[in-house]
């Protein structure tokens, strides 16, 4: 028996995918009025990089994952690179080796409103803003181990027990962003240039980027999402992939930083801690209850997925998920059989 909240979001990845249906709607057709707005079509584009991993316009996938481990999706099970979304998982792994408090010494934690790959450091302290922005990423990728295979060891090891399951690296993505990795090796000197970084530039830069080209599924994201919700231990398998320390400040960074200098609007109009990458990829949590996932490769002027924005709106708004709204968050299949009845739905 298909559950009421597999219809939802059945309906809800129908209903953004209609701007690249392939056959045109009826233009004398009244529809409904589903409460989605944005041309799909026109509002966002695929970068170039995504096109490597087989990036498709009607590419669209959803996942929930509670801390129980029950997940429910729709859409598409395309793999793509996890792109920024890796920086949060590094970042908890280094709250892990070494303290929250050494971290916070190397790393601040405040949003930047800026670009995500801005020339940027802290005047005074000579610190990245915080670790969700590039050159904030680089310093934390850093402090992973005291050489390159280490520290690549110990980013891949957590991102593969957040998901569960083995992750690879895309190796054609890989490469190519290597090959234009200008202004990452810039942010690196420019960390080595202030003293507040040691490690060889180009190796620190070319493991940052291999963490980025790791391919996962919306599924893997949303797992990897319910493992910060629960406190650090992934539903699926039940290890523990961080010290609740490190996957409350995971999520408390992503709240402030994780949608880049679209932080603020999101915080308004979603309300949940989420981390987003330029692989069209975006995750959520909603802390003691689920992780969220959703991926559509077209992206806005902030490097944020355009279909996936849209949709955590929606789904905030159907199920009251926002943090700040006052409001105990429901059972979500309840919530969905209730929205089914009142034809509320999508």
């Amino acid at each position: 028996m298909t559950s009421a909240l597999t219809t939802y979001l059945d309906r809800l990845t129908t209903a953004l995918s209609t701007a690249t249906a392939a056959e045109p709607p009826d233009p004398d057709a009244v529809l409904p009025d589903r409460g989605i707005t944005g041309d799909v079509d026109t509002q966002g584009d695929i970068p170039d990089l995504s096109f490597l991993s087989g990036a498709q316009e009607d590419h669209l996938g959803v996942a929930i994952c509670d801390i129980d481990g029950e997940i429910t999706g729709a859409g598409s099970a395309h793999e793509f690179p996890m792109q920024s979304i890796s920086k949060a998982f590094a970042y908890g792994a280094a709250i892990d080796l070494h303290g929250m408090d050494y971290v916070d010494t190397i790393v601040d934690e405040e949003p930047s409103g800026e670009e995500f790959n801005a020339l940027s450091l802290d005047p005074v302290t000579k610190k990245p803003k915080n670790p969700l922005v590039n050159i904030g990423a680089i310093r934390t990728h850093a402090m992973l181990g005291t050489t390159k295979a280490e520290r690549t060891q110990r980013l891949r090891a957590v991102l593969d027990a957040a998901a569960g399951r083995p992750l690879e690296p895309h190796r054609e993505t890989w490469q190519e962003e290597l090959k234009s990795a200008d202004r990452n090796l810039a942010l690196a000197y420019m960390l080595r240039a202030a003293g507040s970084m040691t490690e060889d530039a180009t190796e620190v830069v070319g493991g940052y980027i291999e963490g980025c080209a790791v391919l996962t599924s919306v599924t893997d994201l949303a797992v990897m999402a319910a493992t910060l919700a629960s406190g650090g231990t992934n539903p699926l398998t039940g290890e523990v992939v961080f010290s609740r320390v490190a996957a409350r400040q995971v999520l408390s960074v992503m709240l402030t930083c994780g949608m880049y200098d679209n932080a603020g609007d999101w915080v308004s109009d979603v309300g949940l801690p989420a981390k987003s990458g330029v692989g069209g990829g975006i995750i959520a949590a909603l802390p003691s209850r689920f992780g969220v996932a959703s991926y559509a490769p077209q992206l806005d002027l902030h490097g944020n997925s355009v279909r996936g924005t849209l949709f955590f709106e929606r789904l905030s708004t159907d199920f009251a998920l926002h943090m700040l709204d006052g409001v105990e968050p429901r059972d979500l299949e309840e919530c969905a059989q209730e929205l089914m009845e009142v034809g509320t739905h999508p």
